[in-house]
């Protein structure tokens, strides 16, 4: 699992058709820290996440586990809303 930071919502009016009804957000992947890492991707939303929440997201092939038996074109979705990271070094 990662976490990130919603930094905005992304609208396509043309996509295929099992992601009909998703919606999908930009998210800044982060350190504990808060420190940005990387650059930003676009994942689904599965928890209702919105612009400013710290969220955990997962990639890969664990991204289209939410979706099955449906097969989903994702390489990362958002699986929860972090309220606070409690981390000893913060990083």
């Amino acid at each position: 699992m990662n976490l990130g930071k919603v930094t905005g919502r992304v609208w396509a009016t043309r996509k295929d058709s099992s992601l009909e009804g998703q919606r999908m957000l930009l998210v800044q992947p982060c350190a504990f820290s808060g420190t940005p890492v990387g650059g930003r991707i676009i994942a689904l939303d599965t928890v209702d996440a919105g612009v400013g929440d710290t969220v955990m997201f997962v990639s890969s092939t664990e991204a289209t586990i939410p979706f099955k038996p449906q097969p989903t074109p994702t390489d990362a979705t958002i699986v929860g809303i972090v309220d606070r990271v409690d981390h000893p070094s913060g990083q």
